[in-house]
């Protein structure tokens, strides 16, 4: 593949990479019976206190606030990083049980990533209709 190519395969593989993570968040330490009742017991280990935090955001829905703000900044700025964000915090959010808006910023940021890959791979030629109408001579 070409240098262009992987440029514009990074932001997706590493949109994967967030799927993968958020994935093993959910199934290896959050649902995780073994590792729920090594925290319930009186000598919790020190990461307890994170699994903790990771419970509360989804049950405040805190990553589905999150994604719809960044969706929200995506569709205003045309920037890939910004694109990229919503896309990833919809993707966390959809995998730790923020189903609707992780689903609508997955959507949305994604969208708005392939369209400004796009944009900058071929631009848009807003007069194409006029090139090829024949014009009289005068």
């Amino acid at each position: 593949m070409t240098s262009k190519r992987w440029r514009l395969a990074w932001p997706w593989l590493l949109l994967l990479a967030v799927a993968l993570a958020a994935a093993w968040l959910r199934y290896g330490l959050i649902e995780s019976s073994a590792i729920g009742q090594q925290c319930g017991g009186g000598q919790a280990p020190w990461w307890c206190d994170w699994r903790q935090a990771l419970v509360l955001g989804f049950l405040h829905n805190v990553y589905g606030i999150a994604a719809l703000v960044a969706t929200a900044l995506a569709l205003l700025w045309k920037r890939t990083w910004v694109a990229w964000l919503a896309a990833a915090l919809g993707v966390f959010a959809l995998e730790l049980y923020c189903v609707e808006a992780g689903a609508l910023a997955l959507l949305l940021g994604s969208l708005r990533l392939l369209r400004v890959q796009a944009t900058r791979v071929a631009p848009i030629e807003h007069d194409r209709q006029r090139k090829q109408q024949i014009q009289p001579q005068p």
